[in-house]
């Protein structure tokens, strides 16, 4: 745990009532793709980027090659102008299905090859595939790249690659093919905009992977700090069954003139008290760390030994300064109280060393009240003293809190320092 402890930062409340829910770790949606390219982008201006590339290539490619096709290739203008469209303005809705407009524009390049052997192509001049035909189908194999698959991209080029072969077939002698300059580009473009795909693929997938284990972390936290409080409290519990045991055992040999029907009661009391102990030792024996096993035979503590844990921070350089409470609380406010000293100090050891401290005890009756405020450091740290911590620092006191149904406030002050506020209810009717 490591909680911010700047100075002029508002203080922070945390109610400890709200439920904590799990994040579930769900599979990743297929890429939806209806959608266009860079539709999830973060920023506006590249979310529109691909709508603007296409629309330049559509604006400047598709009066380029109808001046092409007419005056240097010499089409008539209804052939030149059904050509010239076919090749150009499938670009645009290739932004959202570049595998759609593929199929037009590919069909499209090779009868446009073909057509092209009607004129007189035997002065210099490209063929198969005039210079806005190679522009406009490159740009649509990147978007191709950035959007299907491997498998689909590769059949593209063998298509493509098959298509020059086949107009090799139909070249003219005294003109040299430029399919192989198509074929090159093609492969290179669809190569750099899969790369590029799955790059942002193996990212994204980091990030979300990283998001769940986080998530993941939390909850082993609070799992394992839930776990820890359970086997605490089992001597609390296992104390007052242990008294009910001996009073129902004992009950014959100390009230007079008891009724047989009594003394059955009374053993049978005695013998359910035993089997529930006997229940609790193997679920302890589930709950058991077997790291921790030595430690979990210790008594529990409670409001008795704070002090003790101030005089050994005390002792630590820590000035403290300790006002103790000397009403009954149930054991288990007790456990608490002392659980959320032991964590504050805790902290202010590893985050502000040598801050004097103030612990405060109260009671009033109905709610136990602990509270630890440490002042800014004599000389800001350079870091934390540990940097491997659990984490279970806060997690534990707010499950502690929670067992009890109190509240608890943890927050930086306004003037520097770190303030940690627990109410702890001391009536029965509260801890039900």
């Amino acid at each position: 745990m490591t909680p911010a402890r700047g100075p002029k930062a508002p203080a922070r409340t945390t109610s400890v009532k709200e439920r904590t829910t799990p994040v579930k770790e769900h599979p990743s949606p297929a890429p939806d793709r209806s959608r266009a390219l860079f539709a999830g982008a973060p920023r506006w201006w590249m979310r529109w980027l691909p709508w603007g590339v296409a629309f330049i290539l559509c604006v400047v490619l598709l009066p380029v090659q109808l001046n092409l096709l007419t005056s240097d290739y010499g089409l008539n203008g209804g052939l030149a102008s059904g050509l010239a469209i076919a090749q150009a303005a499938p670009l645009l809705p290739g932004v959202v299905r570049p595998l759609t407009s593929w199929y037009v524009i590919f069909a499209a390049d090779v009868g446009g090859a073909l057509i092209l052997l009607s004129t007189d192509v035997a002065k210099p001049l490209l063929w198969p595939f005039p210079a806005p035909v190679i522009v406009g189908y490159v740009g649509l194999c990147l978007a191709l790249g950035l959007r299907e698959r491997r498998r689909t991209l590769l059949l593209v080029w063998f298509a493509t690659a098959a298509a020059n072969i086949f107009l090799e077939f139909f070249r003219p002698d005294a003109v040299n093919s430029n399919g192989i300059v198509l074929t090159v580009l093609s492969g290179v473009a669809l190569v750099l905009a899969a790369a590029l795909r799955e790059r942002y693929e193996v990212n994204r997938r980091l990030v979300e992977q990283e998001a769940i284990s986080e998530a993941e972390r939390d909850r082993r936290t609070l799992l394992e700090e839930r776990t820890r409080i359970a086997r605490e409290l089992h001597d609390v519990v296992a104390h007052h069954m242990s008294v009910i045991t001996v009073q129902a055992d004992t009950a014959a040999y100390r009230l007079d003139d008891v009724p047989p029907h009594v003394q059955e009661e009374f053993t049978s009391i005695a013998a359910t008290a035993r089997a529930s102990l006997s229940e609790m030792r193997r679920l302890l024996g589930v709950l058991r760390n077997e790291e921790a096993k030595g430690a979990e035979l210790a008594p529990q503590p409670g409001l008795a030994q704070i002090g003790g844990l101030v005089d050994a921070t005390a002792r630590a350089g820590m000035p403290v300064d300790y006002r103790p409470c000397e009403a009954e609380v149930p054991e288990a406010v007790g456990l608490s109280a002392y659980r959320i000293v032991q964590e504050a100090l805790a902290n202010v050891v590893r985050h502000a060393p040598g801050a004097p401290t103030r612990v405060s005890l109260s009671a009033d009756g109905t709610s136990l009240t602990v509270l630890v405020v440490n002042e800014p450091p004599p000389e800001p740290p350079a870091g934390p003293l540990e940097t491997s911590g659990t984490g279970h620092g806060l997690v534990g006191m707010r499950e502690r809190v929670r067992l009890v149904d109190g509240t608890l406030e943890v927050g930086p002050l306004p003037e520097g320092g770190f303030r940690v506020a627990a109410q702890l209810p001391l009536t029965e009717r509260d801890l039900t």
